[in-house]
């Protein structure tokens, strides 16, 4: 696997990918990897000719400057899980690599609605930074095709529109959820949770079955995020949010309805770790 940390060697590096072997996928990563991050990688294995990834923790995403300076660091081990996966090329840049003017951002990208509404809402500024990091990247990258984790589903639907923004023509595959055996979402924020944070964590998985279930004994959706909430506080979790939304637009759903098929999302802390997952019927078996 080659390691670069500049743009022109890594146009260098992708050009001749793309010479030798063909498509280019892109696995962009914060780093701290964990099983979940490497089965992108496998994934985007079966999808493309070779595959690309980077490890920047991109400052202008994090709100709260304590969480941005408590993300882990684990670049020794990140390499190795990413050589053994397979993957051809990995991209390391600087803060200064990036955002070579500066971090500050002229002209906002146009999510509308969907950065006002959940993380968005709790995280002010935050998806204007996710694109704006991820923008930079596939300028340099120039990939085939991407993939994205669906455990930030509302982060899936905000790259899906900056892809449709740019003109060049990319792929975008999502991989679905990956658990620990115990049903928690795997993420780089676990590690930071004590061992009694980590037993209860499982909770919000927990507590999205219980949402999907509800619905589909047809509660009411208020009915459902109040004892949603309720089981999580009781749990020791200090919620965010736990919503029945529309899958297409996040709005939240008022009213049963049979023909919907809602996303069941959860944002709550615990152990001083905020933690989100989420939970769509269309894939969901009780």
């Amino acid at each position: 696997m080659q390691i670069v940390h500049l743009p022109l060697d890594l146009h260098q590096q992708v050009a001749r990918l793309k010479a030798t072997r063909g498509r280019v996928g892109f696995v962009p990563t914060m780093g701290a990897l964990h099983a979940g991050h490497i089965s992108l990688v496998h994934r985007m294995k079966q999808t493309a000719d070779a595959v690309v990834a980077s490890i920047f923790v991109n400052p202008t995403q994090f709100n709260d400057p304590a969480d941005f300076a408590k993300y882990p660091i684990t670049m020794g081990s990140d390499i190795r899980q990413l050589a053994l996966a397979g993957c051809d090329l990995l991209f390391v840049p600087s803060v200064e690599t990036m955002y070579p003017a500066g971090t500050m951002l002229e002209h906002p990208y146009p999510l509308g609605r969907l950065e006002q509404l959940l993380e968005g809402a709790h995280r002010p500024g935050h998806f204007q930074g996710v694109c704006q990091v991820v923008d930079q990247l596939l300028d340099y990258v120039q990939p085939d095709c991407m993939i994205l984790g669906r455990k930030d589903y509302q982060q899936c639907m905000v790259l899906q529109k900056l892809v449709g923004w740019r003109n060049q023509p990319i792929e975008l595959v999502f991989g679905e959820t990956c658990r620990e055996e115990d049903g928690l979402a795997m993420s780089s924020r676990n590690r930071r949770l004590s061992e009694a944070g980590r037993q209860q964590a499982p909770i919000i998985y927990q507590t999205l079955r219980f949402m999907a279930n509800a619905w589909l004994d047809g509660l009411n959706p208020d009915l459902i995020m109040q004892q949603a909430r309720q089981r999580l506080e009781a749990g020791g979790f200090q919620p965010d949010y736990a919503v029945v939304a529309h899958p297409e637009s996040l709005e939240q759903v008022d009213q049963f309805d049979s023909t919907v098929q809602p996303v069941f999302l959860i944002a709550a802390h615990l152990d001083g770790v905020r933690l989100i997952d989420n939970l769509s019927l269309t894939t969901y078996t009780r």
